[in-house]
């Protein structure tokens, strides 16, 4: 049996689950709201075409539109001024796309801190008992925020001192973009940065480190619960937009049981 004809065969028979880690796209879908002056981004919309009438009898169709960085979505390197000459989406090597995954969960942490940072040090620990990150892969940041994804209000969970969310200290997005083997980074949140990270210095630092080394974010993420801390294999689909900056992506995991 070839390689590939074994994979069918142990994805019909369950010993390999595929996992959907997407978010459904909806009108309700939550998205980054920038403070002003800042451009906001659109939500997701259909326009009806036609529905098996007199626009169109034997179809159903609609047109879209969306902001590249709604739901479930891929952070390409020209996302960020550090990544401006970087790849778009469209250039990312395919090869890319299917990567192992590095799972770490955080969600104690997260429920007695809506603002609780990764640090290289809680990195250190997960390898001590998991062995090393996966040279080529993602990591994963489990914080149980997609549970809160069903509303805009509790996914963004802002005051009027800014959104209260999970993330990743500067210290730990510089390590992350500038030594762990790597590709990106996948979160559960609205964005690869911590709700309080327009204040960190510098701002946006999974942003500003991780795209300006050519690496990639994925965010809005579920079912991370689902995944063991490793042997997951993640397959990510962004659409190749030309010049576009990121892409809503179905990513899907394959699971060995």
């Amino acid at each position: 049996m070839t390689v590939l004809a074994d994979l069918l065969d142990a994805v019909s028979s369950d010993r390999i689950q595929v996992l959907d880690l997407t978010a459904p796209l909806t009108s309700q879908t939550p998205v980054l709201v920038l403070p002003e002056p800042f451009a906001q981004t659109n939500t997701f919309q259909l326009e009806e075409i036609s529905r098996y009438d007199d626009r169109g009898p034997a179809w159903y169709w609609n047109n879209i539109s969306t902001g590249e960085h709604t739901g479930t979505h891929f952070d390409a390197p020209n996302h960020w001024i550090t990544g401006k000459d970087l790849d778009d989406v469209s250039q990312v090597p395919v090869k890319r796309l299917v990567a192992p995954a590095a799972v770490i969960d955080v969600t104690e942490q997260t429920a007695a801190d809506p603002d609780f940072v990764l640090e290289v040090e809680h990195i250190e620990a997960w390898e001590r008992e998991h062995g090393a990150l996966p040279e080529g892969g993602w990591l994963m940041l489990r914080t149980g925020w997609d549970a809160r994804s069903h509303s805009q209000e509790e996914f963004l969970n802002a005051d009027e001192n800014g959104p209260h969310t999970p993330g990743v200290s500067v210290n730990c997005a510089r390590w992350l973009a500038d030594k762990a083997p790597v590709i990106g980074l996948g979160v559960e949140t609205v964005g690869t940065d911590a709700g309080g990270a327009h204040s960190f210095d510098p701002a946006f630092p999974c942003h500003a480190f991780l795209l300006g080394a050519g690496k990639y974010g994925l965010t809005q993420l579920q079912n991370l619960a689902q995944l063991p801390p490793t042997g997951a294999v993640i397959i990510t689909a962004p659409l190749p937009i030309v010049g576009g900056s990121g892409s809503p992506t179905r990513v899907l995991a394959l699971v060995e049981r």
